[in-house]
């Protein structure tokens, strides 16, 4: 079993300080370019707190919605958590540019087909005076999230297989990848049409996609 699973465990462990690197230089880029201060009102679908736990980032009244059974609550944070279960496709009983900020990250991906995902981005746009959606690309050699070279070029017909073959021994983890689409960035920017689509490049490879509008640009 050791040897059946070392690509996946080497692929986790690996992931994990690369991916947290990443996500400093991102949350990073967020404060400069949204001006991120103390106080302001944040709704993350779909996130988890640990996101929001570098110094950097001054106190913040975040709401976290996720879906039921997703959440995990911190214990002890400089900003003041509000959690949710919801549906980031149809944020219910929120009001229009609620938040001063609408965060999403490599969330867009797992919402569903076509109608999901624009129904996600409308949500976005209606709730938030400004908002930051991140994906990954197309174009990074290792998909982010099974590990696997230039998955997306892969025959339908391989995925498949690779797919029932992981289902039979990881099924919860099979069905996270089952579940992403790739979001190229022409449908970022149609669905986000008044962002400026940011490229976040590792090595010159463009590794992620993130539609950024701030409140002067913000349409509603």
């Amino acid at each position: 079993m050791i040897i059946r699973y070392l690509r996946f465990n080497v692929f986790t462990k690996l992931k994990q300080p690369f991916s947290d690197w990443a996500r400093v230089r991102r949350m990073q880029q967020l404060l400069r370019t949204l001006n991120l201060r103390e106080g302001m009102c944040v709704l993350d679908l779909g996130g988890r707190y640990e996101i929001w736990s570098h110094p950097f980032i001054p106190a913040l009244n975040i709401t976290i919605l996720n879906l039921p059974g997703a959440i995990e609550k911190s214990t002890e944070s400089q900003h003041n958590f509000r959690y949710v279960e919801g549906d980031g496709c149809n944020v219910e009983g929120v009001g229009d540019q609620t938040f001063d900020i609408v965060f999403s990250n490599s969330v867009i991906e797992h919402v569903g087909g076509p109608a999901r995902r624009e129904a996600f981005a409308n949500e976005v746009r209606r709730v938030g005076k400004s908002y930051w959606v991140q994906t990954p690309s197309i174009w990074f050699p290792i998909e982010a999230h099974n590990g696997m070279p230039f998955w997306w070029f892969y025959p339908a017909f391989l995925r498949n297989w690779l797919i029932e073959r992981w289902r039979r021994k990881l099924p919860a983890w099979t069905e996270m990848v089952e579940g992403t689409t790739v979001i190229k960035r022409s449908e970022l920017e149609r669905l986000f049409p008044e962002a400026t689509v940011l490229v976040e490049r590792v090595l010159g490879i463009p590794k992620s996609y993130s539609a950024v509008c701030a409140p002067k640009t913000h349409s509603g």
